[in-house]
């Protein structure tokens, strides 16, 4: 049997201090391609992204935008939505093609873990993986990957300036099974060690709040970004 192909999209803006190394975890997998969606970032990220030597594009800022302009472009069987802040454990492309081949699973993404050395963020890992697990509610920062055929018949990520992972995740329960595979994400702790752990904490408890309520995506991402 053929093994299926991974579309690995990254959504950018102004990350050339960390995208190197998260595309230098991902040279030498089997089957697997790498797509670099700029957002119009004005420091070195698309000549950083250019020279791994994988495909750069660009379009207008947004997360949602980005991840479905590189999903448009893609032609892996999988599709792999990674963050330009974190790195994929190692034989990543062998447990998303396992989990995959469980019966009723459509989806999944990996257990969580923080790039810091702060204790507090320790109590923050289980939590969201508790969260992930019981509730099959991975956010965006735990590399959501599925199939590319499931990621289209769906309509992709909804143009929401913020909470685009949270609906995702939340139409895409209603296809089948979300897998939470059992290894883990590293992802930066720069926001959690900036606002320090209980702002960034409740800021984060607020937004769902506001979501669930009603209040508007562009507020929420103002707030979000402290600009009111």
């Amino acid at each position: 049997m053929q093994t299926e192909t991974i579309s690995v999209i990254i959504p950018v803006l102004n990350e050339a201090s960390t995208i190197g190394s998260v595309l230098e975890r991902l040279m030498g997998t089997n089957n697997v391609d790498v797509i670099v969606v700029d957002g119009g970032s004005r420091d070195e990220t698309v000549t950083v992204a250019r020279s791994r030597n994988v495909q750069v594009i660009s379009t207008p800022p947004g997360r949602a935008c980005q991840m479905n302009a590189g999903a448009a472009r893609a032609t892996g069987d999988i599709l792999l939505f990674l963050h330009a802040d974190t790195r994929l454990p190692a034989n990543f492309d062998c447990l998303v093609r396992q989990a995959l081949q469980e019966p009723q699973t459509i989806a999944g993404a990996f257990e969580l873990r923080i790039d810091s050395q702060q204790l507090g963020l320790r109590l923050i890992e289980r939590l969201v993986n508790w969260r992930s697990r019981f509730f099959s509610m991975p956010y965006g920062d735990q590399a959501i990957f599925l199939k590319a055929t499931i990621f289209h018949s769906i309509g992709g990520f909804p143009n929401l300036p913020i909470m685009e992972d949270f609906e995702f995740i939340r139409r895409l329960k209603h296809q089948g099974r979300i897998s939470i595979v059992p290894a883990s994400i590293l992802t930066s702790g720069r926001r959690w060690e900036r606002l320090g752990i209980i702002k960034t904490t409740l800021i984060n408890q607020l937004i769902i709040l506001g979501y669930f309520f009603g209040v508007s995506p562009d507020k929420l991402a103002r707030w979000y970004r402290g600009k009111g």
